[in-house]
Parts: structure tokens; sequence; C-alpha cells
């Protein structure tokens, strides 16, 4: 590759990649993206399981997800109305390298916590 092909590479790969962390990056989208890697479940099942979770925050972030192409919103036609979401194909594949961070945060926090703990003594 040529220098002007690369660096156009290099800033696609890196707007990807800053799009995808302010997409999943946030304080909600991982964990609605976990709960429903168990399959479809109502928006009031997912609110139960996610504590601390708002109304107007829970629609927000569905929508963004569904808008990405990572949930599918299914609505029933009944009284009332019953939708249902589920992560799409492409959703799915989110959760191998999500849940490998979830761990690798876990595993590491005693560290990172101890390295704080450091810099901030220093």
């Amino acid at each position: 590759m040529e220098g002007n092909e690369t660096a156009c590479l290099e800033t696609d790969i890196g707007q990807a990649v800053r799009d995808l962390i302010d997409r999943i990056g946030d304080k909600w989208s991982l964990l609605i993206i976990g709960m429903l890697r168990t399959g479809q479940q109502r928006f009031g099942e997912l609110q139960r399981r996610i504590p601390g979770i708002s109304q107007r925050m829970l629609t927000l972030k569905l929508r963004s997800l569904e808008r990405d192409g990572l949930i599918t919103r299914t609505v029933h036609a009944e009284v009332p109305p019953r939708v249902e979401y589920e992560l799409t194909e492409m959703g799915q594949t989110l959760i191998e390298p999500a849940l490998g961070l979830a761990l690798w945060a876990v595993k590491q926090q005693p560290a990172i916590s101890e390295a704080r703990e450091a810099f901030d003594n220093w």
C-alpha cells in the first residue's frame, strides 16, 4: 500500500473503533446486550434485570442499539401491545468479545486498584 492508502485505512479503522466505543462503551449498552444474550425479552423484564436504569434511559439505549442493527424490536398486536427485544445476528457476535472484556476487568480489578492507590500516594 502506498502512504495515502495506509493513512486512509488507519483513519477508517480509527473511526470505526471510536464509533463502536461511543455506542457500547457507555454505562448501559453492554448490560442490555448481555441481558439479551439469553433470548427475547420484554421491556419490563430488561428494566427489572438492570438495576438503576430509568425507563427513559432504557428506551434511548434500546433505540440506539436498534438503529445500529444490534437488536431488533418486535411489536405484537395485542392489548396491551407486547414489545420484545432480541439480539440480531450481528449483535450476537458482540457477546464473546464483550464477555472477554468483562472477565478481564473482573480479573484485573485488584491490580488496577493497587496501581491506582500507588499512583495516588506517590
